[in-house]
């Protein structure tokens, strides 16, 4: 099991939230500010089995126009967790 931990652009959020829960990923959204784009932020947790870290990742790739300005979209972290519960 893996975490990958997104951190968008605000304009961007909405539309990756749509496309990811449409290919049944679970996503937990939570605001959040800091210096990877020093405007507002978006962080996404969406918990994935192994197998399905790439295909999350390439949804969320979709939905993130090139910027103009070669200025980047999103910082994209997986981790591996080492236990997950449903309570």
């Amino acid at each position: 099991m893996k975490m990958i931990i997104a951190i968008l652009r605000d304009d961007d959020v909405d539309s990756t939230v749509h496309a990811l829960t449409a290919e049944d990923f679970r996503v937990t959204r939570v605001a959040s500010t800091g210096g990877f784009f020093r405007k507002g932020s978006t962080t996404l947790f969406i918990g994935v089995e192994d197998e399905r870290v790439e295909a999350g990742i390439e949804v969320i790739r979709k939905q993130l126009a090139p910027s103009l300005t070669g200025e980047k979209r999103a910082t994209v972290l997986v981790i591996p967790v080492e236990r997950f519960e449903r309570i």
